[in-house]
């Protein structure tokens, strides 16, 4: 097996995992109140995730050396995930889920930015194609993935403005 479909079959294992993960956590959420914001926007993230995958399995050449530099950083955002998942524990979805009086996590990377894991997921979509020499790749997902999210985080930013906090 090459390099590039070793790699892309754990980074789908891990999402198939994560998908999971969300989904327990978000059917908890839901029954605890919680009220997912922009639903008709989730699937643009899955279509734009599923392509980005797709188009590396595709268009690059199974045998494209990998710049083990730029594939180290990305197992460094990998980490990066990791923490961001593990500093909102039941609370991380894949969704935009709200839950009325919750107060925002201010813990782990959440201490330094306001929204580390969209940070890390535009590294990841510009790095590992990059690691293989996909510039075009690289440069089309991370245009579209940065136009998703800066309607994201608007309607994010919105919704939890909005939002009654519990008392501190």
């Amino acid at each position: 097996m090459s390099v590039l479909y070793a790699v892309l079959a754990l980074v789908v294992l891990q999402r198939l995992g994560e998908l999971a993960l969300a989904a327990a956590n978000t059917r908890r959420l839901r029954r605890m109140g919680a009220i997912e914001i922009d639903r008709a926007g989730y699937p643009l993230f899955v279509a734009l995730h599923a392509g980005w995958l797709a188009s590396l399995a595709l268009f690059v050449p199974a045998e494209a050396p990998p710049s083990w530099a730029l594939l180290g950083l990305f197992g460094l955002l990998q980490c990066g995930r990791i923490w961001v998942i593990a500093s909102l524990g039941r609370h991380w979805t894949t969704r935009l889920i709200v839950q009325p009086l919750a107060s925002p996590v201010r813990s782990g990377p959440y201490r330094f930015c306001r929204h580390p894991n969209y940070l890390i997921v535009a590294g990841e979509i510009a790095v590992l194609p990059l690691a293989f020499g996909a510039v075009a790749i690289a440069l089309v997902f991370s245009i579209a993935n940065a136009l998703l999210l800066a309607r994201r985080i608007r309607i994010e930013d919105a919704a939890l403005a909005g939002r009654a906090h519990a008392p501190a």
